[in-house]
Parts: C-alpha cells; sequence; structure tokens
C-alpha cells in the first residue's frame, strides 16, 4: 500500500486494523511470559487493551512519535465514535482510538520495527507504572 493509498484510508479503518494489531502484540507478550493459564491470558490481556490502559500507553508514546505518526493519533483522537465502553471516559476512549490508528498506519505501511520500538515503549511504560504504584 503506497503512502497516498494509506493516507486516504478512514481513520477508524486504520484504528479497526490497529486494534488487532495492538490486542496481537498484547496477547504475543503474555503467552511468552509466564501466563499458561487461558482465564489467567484473558483477564491479562482485557486489562491491557482496555481503553484506560491504552490511553496510558498513547500518553507514554506521544513524545516518541514521529511528526506523521503524531498527524494520524491526532486524526484518530479526533474522530467521531458513536459510543463509549463502560469504564472508560471519553478521553480516554478518544486516546485509545489515536493509538490504535497509529498500530493499524504503522501495520498497513509495513513497518513491524516500528511497531515493536512503540510497543516496546508501552511495555517499559506500564512496567514503570506498576513498579511506582507498589
Amino acid at each position: 500500500m503506497t503512502r497516498q493509498e494509506l493516507n486516504a484510508m478512514s481513520i477508524l479503518s486504520l484504528a479497526h486494523v490497529g486494534d488487532a494489531v495492538y490486542e496481537l502484540l498484547v496477547r504475543t507478550y503474555l503467552a511468552g511470559h509466564g501466563q499458561t493459564k487461558v482465564a489467567g491470558l484473558h483477564r491479562a490481556t482485557v486489562s491491557m487493551v482496555k481503553a484506560p490502559a491504552q490511553a496510558k500507553a498513547a500518553a507514554a508514546l506521544l513524545p516518541l512519535l514521529t511528526e506523521d505518526e503524531r498527524g494520524v493519533y491526532r486524526r484518530g483522537r479526533n474522530s467521531h465514535v458513536n459510543s463509549v465502553p463502560h469504564g472508560a471516559t471519553k478521553a480516554e476512549y478518544h486516546a485509545a482510538t489515536g493509538l490504535e490508528a497509529v498500530f493499524g498506519w504503522l501495520w498497513l505501511d509495513g513497518d513491524s520495527g516500528r511497531i515493536r520500538e512503540l510497543f516496546d515503549a508501552v511495555l517499559k511504560a506500564l512496567s514503570d507504572a506498576e513498579e511506582s504504584e507498589e
């Protein structure tokens, strides 16, 4: 897909793809890091992919994003959504949509190295946040 075709896509289409990419990254990470029971994998996955957690991840990534990635994030964050899931504020849901749009954009652009780099930064930020809560 060319950059022009990619940038012409609906931002919610990018977020739709990014949602799957991000969840696959989370599931892969959890499966490889000690989670073995399906119920535990599911609970841990949900806790990392729900909108409030993705909003925290987005906040951690914002300083690391390139100009193009920030543009995609802003478009996703500012997109019109029809509903917000329980347990999330409108702001968290919009930030999560922005994050998903970036991951979808990178996936469709074929930039798996950058996806890995950003996801590693998410994991570090979440780990740092857990340590500071303890």
